[in-house]
């Protein structure tokens, strides 16, 4: 009788664990989709771009503004380092003025805003500031999936009702929302946005 109780509890153990491991995949992918803030793309003022993801928020804003979407590209004006600062790299800025201009964006619709922004908070706040002074009432802005959340959360409280955002996910070019925990840059993503998350709700 203890054998077969044994052997009984061991048959169940395998199976659950199976459906567990079956059942993974749609709970991670859930997951994704809880977490992501995705606004249909719509008609809109001008398109931002911050700095980093250059593999694919200036390509986005690229075809936004050919498609007819957009007048006007918004660039970041990110802080540089101290490799940028000798020319030995370029900025982010740089670099995504460059991947416009070579996907046919044409320089007098490409904006800058801001000076030295070193972080989201304030290439949004520099964001309104350039929105408010060029009578700018939409704008698109695409971003990597997982941040998304952080922000569309930090863009609608420095905005209010100034402006109507549209924050567009943009899955990255090693991974998407259907397979991101297979990727080691899919889990390091999601892992540190949702700490950033947190942080910026608790501090601004």
């Amino acid at each position: 009788m203890l054998r077969r109780a044994l052997l009984a509890f061991v048959v169940l153990l395998v199976v659950g664990s199976a459906a567990a491991w079956v059942a993974r995949v749609s709970l991670l992918q859930a997951a994704a989709q809880w977490w992501i803030v995705a606004d249909p793309i719509e008609r809109a003022d001008a398109v931002a771009v911050f700095g980093g993801g250059v593999e694919d928020r200036p390509f986005a804003a690229a075809k936004y503004y050919k498609a007819g979407l957009v007048k006007w590209v918004a660039l970041s004006n990110v802080d540089e380092g101290p490799a940028e600062q000798l020319g030995v790299e370029m900025s982010h800025t740089a670099e995504n003025r460059a991947v416009l201009i070579k996907l046919g964006v044409p320089e007098d619709a490409i904006a800058v805003f801001g000076e030295n922004l070193a972080n989201t908070r304030m290439e949004v706040a520099a964001l309104h500031q350039w929105a408010k002074q060029n009578n700018i009432h939409s704008i698109i802005v695409p971003t990597e999936i997982f941040t998304t959340r952080r922000v569309a959360w930090t863009l609608h409280r420095e905005f209010g009702g100034d402006a109507a955002i549209r924050v567009v996910a943009l899955d990255p070019p090693d991974y998407d929302r259907t397979n991101w925990w297979r990727h080691e840059g899919g889990l390091i993503a999601f892992q540190n946005e949702f700490i950033k998350y947190l942080y910026y709700r608790a501090n601004y």
